[in-house]
């Protein structure tokens, strides 16, 4: 069964996860469980840091490297792909839902829908975390988790104390909609979110959303 779009779930894998690849494995095998709910968002990994050190040895502008940082998520969403048979490519939103409703897991290739996009700044500090909130947002989706290769933060998590200590990007709370949850999971958890997919468990290490200070009465 396909899940409608307020039950969707957008999930990012860090690029970092790569550098582990048993840990990546059990990754896949939980996300394999969501076909048909989930959204796959791939983070940069090596293709990403390969990009930075050719800007600082080249040079070239901040435009040039948002670009080739999106091809960096997509040559590592091309990998996943290669890795679980479940998983495939897709790059519009009619894409996303078709591969959903073929009982997939789409990976989001960003490039077409990002690139060129005037919300989304040509800017390191916007990085797959906030791309995978802006694509949640596109989706109406109720769910965003970041799968992180740092350990799972306690719940709670105060957004701008998750953005202060580099766990997600300085833009993220710009582009996290107000209506989804946001969660990151850390090694280990692959269980959690195979079981929460299942609605079996609510998943742990929520982002909390800071209040607005009221103004005191003059």
């Amino acid at each position: 069964m396909t899940a409608p779009a307020q039950d969707l779930w957008v999930v990012k894998i860090g690029g970092s996860v790569a550098g582990t690849p048993d840990l990546l494995r059990g990754w896949l095998a939980a996300l394999a469980g969501g076909a048909g709910r989930v959204v796959l968002v791939p983070g940069g990994g090596p293709f990403a840091d390969a990009v930075r050190d050719a800007q600082a040895s080249l040079g070239f502008d901040d435009g040039t490297a948002h670009h080739l940082a999106l091809l960096a998520m997509e040559q590592y969403g091309r990998a996943l792909c290669a890795l679980a048979e479940r998983l495939a490519p897709a790059a519009s939103l009619a894409d996303l839902t078709a591969r959903r409703l073929e009982g997939r897991v789409p990976v989001w290739m960003p490039v077409p829908l990002t690139l060129g996009a005037p919300e989304v700044p040509a800017s390191w500090e916007v990085t797959s975390d906030s791309l995978s909130a802006w694509l949640a947002g596109r989706l109406r989706a109720r769910r965003l988790v970041l799968i992180k290769s740092a350990p799972r933060p306690p719940d709670g998590l105060p957004l701008g104390e998750a953005m202060a200590g580099d766990l997600v990007d300085p833009a993220f709370r710009r582009f996290l909609p107000p209506d989804c949850t946001a969660c990151c999971l850390g090694p280990g958890d692959a269980g959690l979110l195979a079981a929460a997919l299942a609605d079996r468990v609510e998943l742990p290490g929520r982002l909390a959303r800071e209040r607005a200070r009221r103004l005191a009465p003059v």
